[in-house]
């Protein structure tokens, strides 16, 4: 076992290749890195043989200052206890045992929804990609990695279907698509298709594959249908590639968000409104059609049907479903 300063490039790199090979996303892959620093910097550990010593007790002691100094939330506490474990087990073949640190306290919450009106507006506000990724978070139910990481081949015209490869939990589900935005998605892709034409004449083209298909399919990188349904504007390197090979990665993230928040606050709209809350909406008014909640968990993919019952929360109009007693004096005044 090598005595280099664990904090230097070794011990991280060694994590990236190992998430790499096990295809995690590469903002997965930062996260994790960047917590297993940050344990490294907190605990001051110059060698990688502190890394064994009483691991338990200092994975406890930082999520417990995690959650007690710097006041994280509980999400954030368990990607770094998450990042921790794929440390010690994954990639130092030393498994956590028991750990009992404080955790933060997860608040249950009731996700925010927009109406179908509020939906309306906004992409009424909204146009070009940002437009065209937004129908998709809404009519589809996406999450938004999943909408930029779509490919031209994941979209099926004929049975109306939508297949998201590696979503959360790295499953694949299949969700509608909606009609109207065919020919709006086929106009976009002549014009994408264009772009992809010259870049392949000037010498680029290719695009990243996941599981090594590019060695499966040595010319799959070049076609079309493996290309992102909605491509960066610019070319740039692979941050993924040994070769620093130059490729279209596909749009960022927080393009969509910029345009949803622009949209939002012209409208006035006093809800908290991100890419994710279409996502709610989209199961909200499902479940307000009668569709049943497994069929939207299926949707969604999510693992617990507990997670999907949040939404039948939102269904009831005013607190737990209650009337107010002001209405029904005004009500009955009236009458």
């Amino acid at each position: 076992m090598s005595s280099e300063n664990p904090k230097k490039s070794n011990l991280l790199s060694e994590m990236k290749d190992l998430m790499r090979r096990l295809h995690y996303s590469i903002h997965t892959e930062n996260a994790y890195c960047e917590w297993v620093a940050k344990y490294i910097n907190f605990h001051k550990m110059q060698t990688r043989e502190t890394l064994f010593i009483e691991p338990e007790k200092k994975v406890e002691d930082y999520l417990t200052y995690l959650a007690v100094q710097a006041k994280v939330a509980a999400s954030t506490q368990n990607q770094a206890f998450n990042a921790l474990i794929f440390l010690y087990k994954r990639l130092l073949g030393q498994p956590l045992k028991n750990i009992e640190a404080v955790r933060s306290q997860k608040q249950p919450s009731i996700p925010i929804v927009l109406t179908h009106e509020e939906v309306k507006q906004i992409l009424s506000l909204m146009e070009g990609t940002s437009e065209l990724i937004v129908k998709l978070l809404y009519g589809c139910g996406l999450r938004i990695s999943e909408a930029v990481r779509l490919r031209v081949k994941d979209i099926d015209y004929g049975y109306k279907q939508i297949t998201v490869r590696n979503g959360k939990g790295m499953k694949d589900r299949v969700t509608p698509f909606p009609e109207i935005t065919a020919p709006l998605i086929q106009n976009h892709l002549e014009r994408i298709k264009t772009i992809h034409t010259q870049d392949l004449a000037a010498g680029y083209g290719t695009i990243y594959l996941p599981y090594a298909l590019e060695r499966k399919y040595p010319n799959a990188e070049k076609e079309w249908i493996w290309q992102y349904v909605f491509p960066s504007a610019k070319l740039s390197i692979d941050p993924r590639s040994k070769d620093k090979i130059i490729r279209r990665h596909h749009i960022d993230q927080s393009t969509v968000n910029k345009a949803i928040k622009q949209a939002v606050q012209t409208l006035e709209i006093t809800k908290k409104v991100s890419a994710h809350t279409f996502r709610h909406s989209f199961a909200t008014h499902l479940l307000q059609r009668g569709t049943d909640i497994r069929t939207i968990q299926s949707l969604l993919g999510h693992k617990d049907l507990e997670t999907t019952m949040i939404y039948t929360h939102v269904l009831k109009q005013g607190g737990e479903g209650v009337k107010s007693p002001l209405d029904d004096l005004y009500s009955n005044a009236l009458n």
